[in-house]
């Protein structure tokens, strides 16, 4: 399985909106401009500061607010690897597996994890583990389906595959 991984951890506390990740005045902009905004108003240095691999690690109802697809796009055009939260907003869940950005749904992983700590997720044992600390929990395995999506980088990539497997192209 591909979608095991480590990064830096930025954290993040509770109802953090999609207008915080992404403010609307992007939703128009090309991907590539709307990336050097994300986070910009509680977080300005973001885009320079955030490393493709790193990891958000969040409390609860992370992407709340408006169901814009910008949001998780933004993440991932930046090249973050994964959010990790409490608890998603359910759009902003669906937005982020549907585009390939993994959001591991897992109570209390904001406690024990500080900005800078290095964490490790790993879908095949179920796990996000602090380096930097030790301390290790558990989330709920992912539905086959969704980590299909995930593994191909987003449905687009996954119905792509799909097709040309079937044409033999």
């Amino acid at each position: 399985m591909i979608l095991d991984f480590a990064g830096r951890v930025w954290k993040f506390d509770n109802n953090v909106s999609t207008d915080v990740i992404c403010a609307g005045r992007f939703i128009n902009a090309p991907l590539d401009e709307t990336k050097k905004h994300v986070f910009e108003s509680i977080w300005p240095e973001c885009a320079a500061n955030a490393k493709p691999g790193d990891i958000i690690v969040a409390a609860i109802w992370f992407g709340r607010g408006s169901s814009r697809e910008t949001a998780p796009a933004a993440i991932k055009a930046l090249g973050l690897a994964a959010v990790a939260a409490g608890s998603f907003s359910r759009n902003f869940y669906r937005n982020a597996i549907a585009i390939g950005l993994p959001a591991i749904e897992c109570p209390k992983v904001g406690s024990p994890f500080k900005e800078g700590d290095t964490a490790n997720i790993s879908f095949s044992d179920c796990k996000i583990v602090n380096i930097t600390s030790g301390n290790s929990l558990h989330f709920k395995p992912l539905p086959d389906q969704m980590l299909k999506v995930l593994e191909a980088g987003g449905i687009e990539y996954l119905l792509k595959k799909m097709t040309s497997l079937q044409s033999g192209t």
